[in-house]
């Protein structure tokens, strides 16, 4: 919901750097590489929980998964830069849920494995929305020069991001926000349904 208010902020800074990034040759892939083994550094932190560590990570892989979108765009942005772009944030969002659940299994497992079924629905829905937006040759916008599609919801990037921050602050209400998050995320995921069936009925 608040992606496109977040990049409008924080690109012009992202794109700055970018252009240092490109002239020393370093390439959007590298970057997103780079984002995946910090978050996945994160995860392992917290299921350590270390969740000081835990967050820092986070942040440090969240600047290289903008930072790495804004080098495509300084150099020559791919398909497959974009592929490995969305398939690296799944995996850094499960495995980020993955790091609560190890770090208290009593407490957090149920809820984070339906925390992780959201995801896995809500992630099945934006990508097969974008496969269909593909076919029906349709743009985000015409300033958001992304490989995929990415259709709006209530819950986007910039909430996720949020959720993580608030939960390595306050581990302990783990259960009841993963709770609320994973009925917010299987709404967002409806509602895309839903909006695909008006959009894309033949």
């Amino acid at each position: 919901m608040f992606d496109r208010a977040m990049r409008k902020i924080f690109d012009p800074y992202l794109n700055i750097i970018a252009k240092q990034f490109a002239k020393a040759g370093i390439s959007a892939n590298a970057i997103s590489l780079f984002g995946l083994s910090i978050g996945l550094a994160a995860a392992v932190s917290i299921a350590a929980s270390w969740f000081v560590l835990g967050l820092i990570f986070i942040i440090i892989s969240r600047i290289a998964d903008g930072l790495d979108g804004a080098v495509a765009r300084a150099t020559k942005s791919t398909d497959f830069g974009g592929y490995l772009d969305i398939s690296v944030d799944f995996l850094f969002y499960g495995a980020i849920v993955f790091g609560f659940i190890i770090s208290n299994p009593s407490a957090n497992a149920i809820v984070g494995a339906l925390l992780l079924v959201a995801f896995y629905f809500n992630g099945a829905t934006f990508l097969g929305y974008a496969i269909l937006a593909e076919k029906y040759k349709l743009k985000t916008t015409k300033d958001d020069k992304k490989s995929l599609y990415f259709s709006e919801g209530l819950l986007e990037g910039s909430e996720t991001i949020l959720f993580f921050i608030v939960i390595c602050i306050w581990p302990n209400i783990f259960p009841m926000l993963a709770l609320i998050f994973a009925a917010l995320t299987f709404f967002t995921a409806i509602m895309r349904i839903l909006n695909a069936k008006k959009l894309f009925t033949d």
